[in-house]
């Protein structure tokens, strides 16, 4: 059975598993941190950096952005999405 919300359809599990949550005090359904997530922060200079990239070649891919600059690929990802 699915619970229809406007477009999106949740799964019956899913609002039962947020009303557990909900009954034993957690008011936030985001997800937390969790053990071996790295958190890195994107710099200005990353920021910079990417935007230099792309300056140079429009063609460039995010993999390609990425391993220029030894980030993460959803650092990378990040910073290009963000900048439109």
């Amino acid at each position: 059975m699915e619970v229809h919300y406007g477009d999106a359809c949740l799964p019956l599990q899913q609002m039962y598993k947020w009303t557990r949550k909900f009954i034993n005090g957690i008011s936030s359904v985001t997800d937390s941190p969790r053990p071996g997530q790295a958190h890195q922060e994107v710099t200005l200079e990353a920021i910079a950096a990417v935007e230099a990239i792309v300056k140079e070649n429009h063609c460039v891919t995010v993999n390609e952005i990425a391993a220029h600059l030894d980030m993460s690929h959803g650092s990378a990802h990040h910073i290009v999405r963000d900048k439109k």
